[in-house]
């Protein structure tokens, strides 16, 4: 005969823990509601030094913990008492029978495997941190939810010693538990999957130490920090917690949620949100495209992206002293960025390397922005933004980073791939050759380096110009090379704000200054200024028909990747010119 248990009262708690935190205040809690409390090794020692009465796990079990601790739980006396199933007669009538007392409640927390993968410990020092006792135990306690409450995070024990003290959990509340001790485990497990997959199923094909160390931190969901490409195990695993659910996904007839990744490294999903509205699903893509193009940048930079593509990027000089009027490098890098194409940066996603100060903040308010995330706002930036009610301030969390290896979605499963960054041999500059034209003085040659880093954040394919380190056109996500050409020379002949030399108004008001400078400009009072720009291509020119549009606009210099059947071609086209073409050998396609 089965029976239903609705609330449980906690008599009797098992308590074994790794993480100590409020391990006193439980304890105490526990025992003044009246439960007996068994506990082990170095949980007990600390209970008992908080004044609370414990038993220890040997005393229930009569075996002395042995191994190092690795044998303590593993027994009948223990693992009867989680399991017994007391809406069953035969079950409760065979704890009696075998002198086993029940446990109502069982408070459980896991070795750190994923922290010490992350220090960098050897092989040994890791597999001793798979936790055994521990996954048995809240496995047992959470399949038994119709008897016993099981609780793996210490930010929950408030509400046991509200239960203990109120009669104990209900069965509704057993079962949440339940589920989220069952994600803790799974969680666990998977991330000693995907580490001992990286670093066992290989041992017969060699791999760099670099690679060992990347596997690692792949496995544990942090970034590589060791050079060395990232292992692609048979098996790779992700653990996602849901962390909030969004107003609606792309478009309003579609659901969605934000999900966090155990062990990732810290970025927009762990961005704290110090004004506005919540984030939408569109806010977190958009603004973690910008994140991805400001930080590719080691200047003060600013990015600013509509619908995942940039439509301005811009770096500034960065000079010692405070930051203030006349040495304001970051509002100088938003000036510059928002300058490219005022008309779509209406609505953007602003991305800043640096702290955004009360100079960016002042031009920022004028201009409707949804999004802008940054390091950090200075106090004076804040109170200007937070007048805006809708503009949303995200502070980036400490030590953000990039994961070391991509995931994207296909039907019926997900490819893989180490993370895109500027780190080919064709990325230095130092590496490039020169296949034509005069070599590049040393203001062109940094502008083409822009170039090249900045075309990376434009979906392919991609054609960016730039001029005096910030970007003036962008022709991105076209099918192919020769539309990309066209648009970024329209974008930059047409979508800037005209220029005479002085301050005009763009979109929401804000002054600014068009790049480029003030001599190209035509007759309509639109500036020219893809003449004298320099271009980047994030893949090779098919053929030069795509290059003579950049030349005729009055493009002056070129990088690209090479590699056409045609390059003979298109560096003919520009020796013909008489303009400079880099080759890099390096190409960055973004699909997105």
């Amino acid at each position: 005969m089965t029976i239903q248990l609705d609330r449980v009262p906690l008599k009797r708690a098992l308590i074994s823990v790794y993480d100590k935190t409020g391990l006193e205040e439980l304890a105490t809690g526990l025992h003044s509601a009246g439960v007996q409390i068994v506990s082990t090794g170095s949980t007990a020692q600390r209970i008992a030094a908080a004044g609370v009465p414990v038993t220890e796990v040997s005393e229930v079990t009569g075996f002395q913990e042995c191994l190092d601790g690795r044998v303590k739980t593993l027994h009948p006396m223990v693992h009867a008492g989680i399991l017994a199933d007391r809406r069953r007669e035969d079950h409760v009538a065979q704890l009696e029978q075998l002198e086993v007392q029940p446990f109502d409640l069982v408070v459980v927390n896991l070795y750190p495997f994923v922290e010490t993968v992350r220090s960098g410990a050897g092989q040994d020092e890791v597999v001793e941190q798979i936790d055994i006792g521990g996954p048995s135990m809240v496995r047992a306690a959470a399949k038994n939810h119709p008897s016993v409450a099981v609780v793996v995070d210490p930010a929950k024990y408030g509400e046991v010693v509200s239960a203990a003290q109120s009669g104990g959990f209900d069965l509704r509340t057993r079962r949440r538990l339940a589920a989220l001790a069952f994600a803790h485990t799974a969680a666990y497990d998977n991330a000693v999957a995907s580490w001992t997959a990286a670093q066992f199923e290989g041992e017969d094909q060699p791999a760099s130490a670099g690679d060992a160390v990347a596997a690692a931190e792949q496995a544990a969901g942090s970034p590589a920090v060791t050079p060395g490409a990232p292992v692609f195990p048979p098996y790779a695993g992700v653990t996602l917690q849901r962390a909030e659910t969004l107003r609606y996904g792309e478009n309003p007839h579609q659901k969605a949620a934000l999900y966090v990744e155990d062990g990732a490294a810290p970025g927009i999903a762990q961005a704290e949100l110090l004004h506005g509205k919540p984030m939408s699903y569109n806010n977190y893509a958009d603004a973690d495209a910008a994140l991805r193009a400001a930080y590719d940048f080691d200047q003060p930079a600013v990015a600013i992206v509509k619908h995942a593509n940039p439509c301005g990027v811009a770096v500034a000089a960065e000079a010692p002293g405070p930051v203030g009027e006349g040495n304001d490098p970051i509002a100088e890098a938003h000036r510059k960025a928002h300058a490219c194409d005022p008309v779509s940066a209406f609505g953007g996603v602003i991305a800043a390397n640096r702290e955004v100060s009360a100079g960016m903040a002042a031009t920022v308010k004028d201009i409707f922005t949804e999004v802008v995330i940054a390091p950090s706002f200075s106090a004076e930036a804040v109170e200007i933004l937070s007048a805006k009610k809708n503009l949303r301030l995200l502070r980036l969390p400490e030590g953000y980073a990039r994961d070391a290896v991509e995931y994207k979605q296909v039907s019926g499963g997900m490819l893989l791939q180490s993370r895109d960054a500027l780190d080919a041999a064709g990325d230095d500059p130092a590496t490039w050759t020169l296949a034509a034209g005069p070599a590049a003085d040393e203001a062109t040659l940094a502008d083409l380096a822009f170039a090249w880093r900045a075309v990376r954040a434009a979906k392919s394919n991609a054609v960016l110009l730039a001029s005096g380190g910030a970007t003036v056109g962008v022709g991105m996500g076209q099918v192919n090379r020769l539309d990309s050409c066209r648009l970024a020379v329209e974008r930059a002949n047409t979508l800037g704000a005209a220029s005479t030399g002085a301050q005009e108004v763009g979109a929401g008001g804000a002054e600014i200054t068009t790049a480029g400078g003030a001599e190209n400009v035509s007759g309509t009072g639109a500036p020219e200024r893809a003449r004298g720009a320099v271009a980047a291509s994030d893949a090779f020119f098919p053929f030069a028909d795509g290059l003579q549009i950049l030349i005729d606009a009055g493009v002056r210099a070129v990088v690209q990747p090479g590699g056409s059947i045609r390059d003979e071609e298109v560096v003919a086209a520009a020796e013909a010119a008489g303009i400079t073409m880099y080759l890099t050998g390096a190409r960055h396609f973004f699909h997105g």
